[in-house]
C-alpha cells in the first residue's frame, strides 16, 4: 500500500515536468542523528540511474560544531579528508511538504572507490542488526516515542541570548491537557500535517510533563523505515518551528527544573506474518513466548555496554533523577512507568517498550543496540529478572542504570558484545567519538560553576 507522501521515481517525474517539484533533497545522519546532504536540482537526480551525490568523510568525525576531531582512523588531515558516495535509497524517496517544491531522500553511505557500505554510518549499523535479526528469521518492528520542548523564541533569538531566558510555549505543566495544547497548535498541528503529507505517518500528539513540553507520536514500522521517519520528523520539526519564528529542542534534560525528554523505544519480532513474542508461557500477569522472555532478557543485561547508544551526551544523564518518569533502575514490569522496561500490548500487539533512550539519541544507534542485545539474549537463552511490581525508584535491591557518559563509555569500550556486534574498528570509533564529547565538557566552564564560585570560593 502506497503511503501518503512517498513517491515513485515515475511521479516524481511527473510532479517535476508539471513545476510542483524542483529540488530533491539528499540526506544521511551523522554520528548525533543530524541530517546532512546535499540540495539537487530535481532533473540532474534523475538523469542518474543510481542517483546520488558525493559528501566529504569528516562528516562522521566532527564535533558538534563541526570541527574535524583528531584520532580518528576513518578519515583525518593525514587522510586527506576524501569523498563517500551518498546513494539514494530510493524507497524512502518523498515529499517534503513543509518545504516549497521539495523532494527528500534519505541515502546510505558508500566508499567512493569500493562502493561497500560505510560501516561507521548509524544507517549501516541498523542495517547489519536487521541482516542478522533477518538470518535468525525474524523481522523487527519498532516504534520511537519523541517528547520536545517548544519556545516562542526563534533560534537566532535563543542562540543570542545563549539559550538563557527563553520563553517556554506553555506556562503550567501540560500533560494531556487539551487547552494548553491548543495554544500550540500553530506548531504541533502544522507538524503533523506536514509528517501525514510527506510519508510519515502520524497517530497523535499530546501535552507532556512540562512547561511546553509536547510528544508525538508517528506510526510503527519495520526497523530501518522507523529510524528513517524519526529523522524525518526532527527534521521538519526544526524546520516548521524556524518558519514560525519559533525553537524546538530535543535535549535530554534542557531545564534542571522541569522534567527530561524521552524517546521511549518499542519493538517486537516477527516471524511468518506472527509476532514471534506472543506465545502461551505465564510469565508474571502476561502470556508470552520463550522468544520474548530471552529476547527481553537479553536487552536488559546488556543496557550498561550500550547506554551511550541510548545517551549519548553529558546532557543525557541529567534526565535520569526518581520521580522524573525517566528511569534510573535495571527492571521490567508489565504497564508500570517507573521502569526502565515497560512491557504493553497482549498477542500480536505484545511488545517490549524501553523508556531509557531520550530525545538526544540517534534512532539506528538504539535500534541496533537493542535488536543486538537481544538477539544476543535469544542465542544464550538468557533469562530476565523476576518481574517488578511496585515503585522501581525506590527498589534498592535493583541495579542502577549507568550514571554518567564517563561510566557508560567505559563499559562499552571494554564490552566483548560490542566489538563482536559492531567489529574491533568501528567499535573503537564510536569509543573516540564519546571520549571527545566527553573531553570538550571536561574542558568547559559551564555557568554553574561562573554563579557557585565567583564570590563564594
Amino acid at each position: 500500500m502506497q503511503i501518503n507522501g512517498m513517491l515513485t521515481i515515475d511521479e516524481l517525474r511527473t510532479m517535476v515536468n508539471e513545476s510542483r517539484v524542483d529540488t530533491v533533497m539528499l540526506t544521511f545522519t551523522d554520528i548525533y542523528g543530524r541530517q546532512f546532504g546535499k540540495r539537487l536540482d530535481a532533473r540532474f537526480f534523475m538523469e542518474n540511474e543510481e542517483p546520488g551525490t558525493h559528501a566529504c568523510d569528516y562528516l562522521l568525525t566532527t564535533d558538534m560544531e563541526m570541527n574535524p576531531v583528531a584520532g580518528y582512523q576513518f578519515a583525518s588531515w593525514e587522510r586527506g579528508y576524501g569523498d563517500v558516495h551518498m546513494k539514494a535509497d530510493m524507497p524512502t524517496l518523498r515529499m517534503a511538504s513543509w518545504l516549497d517544491r521539495t523532494a527528500l531522500v534519505t541515502c546510505d553511505l558508500l566508499h567512493s572507490a569500493s562502493q561497500e557500505l560505510v560501516e561507521q554510518a548509524p544507517r549501516t549499523i541498523l542495517r547489519r542488526q536487521i541482516e542478522r535479526a533477518e538470518r535468525m528469521g525474524y523481522r523487527v518492528a519498532a516504534g520511537t516515542e519523541l517528547e520536545y520542548y517548544i519556545f516562542n523564541n526563534s533560534y537566532r533569538a535563543a542562540a543570542a541570548a545563549k539559550y538563557e531566558g527563553l520563553e517556554a510555549a506553555g506556562w503550567y505543566l501540560e500533560d494531556y491537557h487539551i487547552l494548553q495544547g491548543t495554544r500550540e497548535e500553530k506548531l504541533n498541528g502544522a507538524v503533523r500535517r506536514h509528517l501525514s503529507q510527506s510519508g510519515v505517518p502520524v497517530e497523535c500528539s499530546k501535552g507532556e510533563w512540562g512547561k511546553g513540553q509536547h510528544e508525538l507520536n508517528v506510526r510503527f514500522a519495520d526497523a530501518l523505515t522507523m529510524a528513517d521517519r524519526h529523522t524525518v520528523f526532527k527534521q521538519c520539526f526544526k524546520d516548521v518551528a524556524d518558519s514560525l519564528g519559533m525553537s524546538v529542542t530535543f535535549m535530554a534534560k534542557p531545564d534542571a527544573g522541569q522534567a527530561g525528554s524521552s524517546c521511549h523505544l518499542h519493538l517486537s519480532l516477527w516471524k511468518e506474518g506472527q509476532n514471534a513474542m506472543a506465545g502461551t508461557n505465564k510469565l508474571g500477569p502476561l502470556m508470552c513466548s520463550e522468544i520474548f522472555r530471552w529476547f527481553l532478557g537479553g536487552w536488559i543485561a546488556h543496557v550498561p555496554e550500550f547506554m551511550v547508544f541510548y545517551a549519548p551526551t553529558v546532557n543525557s544523564y541529567k534526565r535520569f533523577c526518581a520521580g522524573s518518569w525517566a528511569p534510573t533502575r535495571l527492571a521490567w514490569c508489565h504497564d508500570n512507568r517507573t521502569a526502565s522496561f515497560r512491557v504493553v500490548g497482549a498477542g500480536p500487539s505484545l511488545r517490549i517498550e524501553c523508556r531509557i533512550p531520550g530525545a538526544d539519541c540517534n534512532p539506528y544507534l538504539s535500534i541496533a543496540a537493542a535488536i543486538a542485545s537481544g538477539l544476543d539474549g535469544i542465542v544464550k537463552q538468557t533469562e530476565p529478572p523476576p518481574i517488578f511490581e511496585g515503585d522501581v525508584y525506590s527498589a534498592t535491591e535493583v541495579p542502577c542504570i549507568p550514571t554518567t557518559l564517563r561510566e557508560a563509555t567505559d563499559l562499552f569500550a571494554a564490552s566483548p558484545l560490542v566489538s563482536e556486534t559492531l567489529g574491533i574498528e568501528i567499535a573503537a570509533h564510536y569509543v573516540h567519538f564519546f571520549q571527545s564529547e566527553q573531553a570538550a565538557f571536561d574542558a568547559s566552564v559551564t555557568d554553574w560553576e561562573r554563579r557557585r564560585y565567583f564570590e563564594q570560593i
